[in-house]
């Protein structure tokens, strides 16, 4: 009887083999979760440059109908625009229409991570995104921009 009572307290814990099983597998776990959280990151703030590009733009199309003149400067939509959104953010307009009648809104993405210029790329082809003033769809580089006219 005493054998028994024995055995039962010493089958009551855990082993250090188990306990090291169970926290690699908390760490492989936690890993894939940092993966994951940086990819959905980068899609936001990709989602973030692509939905202030459309605001300005709506902003610039207002301001035409208004003023039958299109901005020279994103200062000029300032009244058109609910956000605090400006060339200090690193967007700006071209002031003048390029060969094929077109102006742009761009980005200077100088500072984003590669994740960011991958997601932008990614969605590129949806929202119309092009590599800055020019015709050229958008391939991940500094500038990315769209057409406003």
């Amino acid at each position: 009887m005493n054998n028994l009572i024995k055995k039962y307290r010493r089958a009551k814990g855990f082993t250090l083999v188990e306990l090291l099983i169970v926290v690699v597998i908390i760490g492989i776990l936690a890993g894939i979760m940092m993966l994951t959280t940086g990819s959905a990151t980068d899609k936001a703030e990709a989602a973030k440059i692509i939905a202030n590009l459309r605001g300005l733009k709506s902003a610039a199309v207002m301001r035409y109908a208004d003023q039958n003149e299109w901005a020279g400067a994103i200062a000029d939509l300032d009244e058109y625009v609910d956000q605090n959104i400006g060339e200090t953010d690193g967007y700006s307009i071209s002031a003048d229409d390029d060969s094929e009648g077109h102006r742009y809104l761009t980005y200077d993405g100088a500072s984003l991570s590669t994740g960011v210029r991958e997601k932008l790329r990614m969605m590129a082809q949806d929202a119309g995104l092009k590599a800055g003033s020019t015709s050229a769809d958008y391939a991940g580089g500094d500038t990315v921009g769209i057409v406003v006219k």
